[in-house]
């Protein structure tokens, strides 16, 4: 292709990208918001729980935990399913059913109900996670990826600063209909998840040449340099094991992951327990300082990405973000100040929550179809067990040892572990561009013969 004619696909290319940017991007958001307002603003009825149901502090924490375990559970399957009806289908599928549960939960009479409604609800929302990472491989090329993945981590943002004073707020509504104000806080956020469940039925293509709001030539164009040069892209799981789930750096991903939202995920759901601890008691002020966190998030996915382009290096990048998260942890346990600790919680989610856009970009770029949704899918589930550890070893921690500093111990240990996994990250990311370079992919094979394919790229 001469010059003017890449000039011409590239321009062509930004204004497709442009398009699935305004139109895609929204909707996936507002999905994305919904899904994490509703799994943790059973924070902010943390403390409602206990005094009107009798839900304490450990089984609390079993139960925040739990909606991780079933989550994990059907990950990989629900992906699986995905790939095949198409995302816009099963996404619909996954707002619907997991807004119903959330409704669900204003039914919980005590531990066994809580813990049953938050086992479903996990179960429901399975998969929505690698299925809208599965869509940035499908619309976007990789150079763009860490950047919608740090737009699509906005929405994460917005679920924590605005998570936290939206449910605070609709709790004030405590006794009106003789409704507890967690009831209230449930209902009215589950059913708005359904209707976020309808608009992506009505508004989601399932690919590029699907969108009516694209010419032929701009849908071509996006499936062109969405398609990943040199990834494995076998049509099959069957023979295919490993390629998804058991390459090195595959593992080594999911590892740090794991690490990652132990910690995080254990924030997220005891900081409005924190913020009580400090004297705050009106739900709305609870909320209002909880959602604090998601300052330093909305900055981390804004400043960290932006970082990675200059530095063009994902797991250095990934390295700084370990060590000040270790760091953070250390001298949270240190200090004595409510502010000074407050802020140290902020920090530490710039770097736990900024950091995830570099992982996901590190995995995309060596995955597609098939394989990318399948492994997407299992590096979630890592992480989706690291999210149902956090929260239990918190809590078990707060029982055992008392609230406040002890349990964070918890939270250094796992931010070590991150630091001590990025060896073994570097070096399996490295043993795997290397095989894509030599072409030593194990081969692809045909669905209905078993007969090897050409791996995309490899004779590039």
């Amino acid at each position: 292709m001469d010059q003017p004619q890449a000039a011409a696909r590239d321009a062509l290319h930004a204004v497709a990208s442009r398009k699935a940017v305004l139109h895609l991007l929204p909707l996936l958001c507002l999905a994305y918001f919904m899904a994490f307002v509703d799994r943790t603003n059973v924070g902010l009825a943390k403390s409602s729980l206990e005094t009107d149901v009798g839900i304490g502090a450990a089984a609390y924490g079993l139960g925040a935990g739990i909606f991780f375990l079933s989550y994990a559970l059907l990950e990989v399957p629900s992906n699986l399913i995905m790939h095949r009806v198409g995302p816009r289908a099963w996404i619909t599928r996954i707002a619907i059913t997991w807004g119903a549960l959330t409704t669900a939960m204003m039914f919980v009479q005590g531990e066994t109900s809580f813990y049953v409604v938050r086992f479903l609800l996990g179960a429901a929302e399975a998969g929505l996670f690698p299925a809208l990472m599965y869509i940035i491989t499908v619309w976007f090329a990789q150079s763009q990826r860490a950047t919608m993945v740090g737009l699509l981590y906005l929405a994460v943002c917005a679920g924590l600063t605005l998570g936290g004073p939206l449910g605070g707020a609709l709790m004030e509504l405590a006794g009106a209909s003789g409704l507890h104000g967690w009831q209230w806080m449930f209902l009215i956020e589950g059913s708005f998840t359904i209707l976020v469940g309808l608009a992506v039925w009505r508004w989601l293509p399932n690919k590029p040449s699907d969108a009516r709001w694209l010419t032929p030539e701009e849908a071509a164009v996006l499936e062109e340099r969405a398609a990943t040069r040199g990834a494995p892209a076998h049509t099959t799981l069957r023979g295919n094991v490993r390629v998804a789930f058991g390459r090195p750096f595959i593992l080594a991903l999911a590892a740090v992951y794991f690490a990652n939202q132990v910690a995080s995920v254990a924030i997220q759901y005891n900081f409005p327990s924190i913020v009580e601890s400090i004297d705050i008691s009106r739900p709305f002020l609870v909320g209002l300082v909880s959602g604090s966190v998601g300052i330093g998030a909305l900055l981390g996915v804004l400043l960290i990405p932006a970082v990675q382009r200059r530095v063009r290096d994902e797991v250095r990048v990934i390295v700084w973000c370990s060590i000040g998260t270790a760091a953070t942890s250390v001298a949270y346990v240190l200090a004595t100040a409510p502010v000074l600790r407050i802020s140290l919680i902020v920090l530490a989610m710039f770097f736990l929550i900024g950091v995830l856009p570099i992982y996901w970009s590190v995995a995309t770029a060596r995955m597609s179809g098939l394989m990318a949704a399948a492994g997407l899918a299992f590096i979630n589930t890592l992480g989706l067990l690291g999210g149902f550890l956090g929260p239990y070893l918190y809590g078990w921690a707060e029982g055992a040892w008392g609230a406040g500093t002890s349990a964070w111990i918890v939270l250094v240990g796992f931010s070590a572990l991150g630091v001590l996994l990025i060896p073994l990250l570097q070096g399996t990311v490295r043993a795997e561009d290397r095989a894509t370079a030599a072409g030593r992919h194990e081969p692809a094979t045909d669905p209905a013969t078993g007969d090897a394919l050409p791996v995309p790229g490899s004779d590039r």
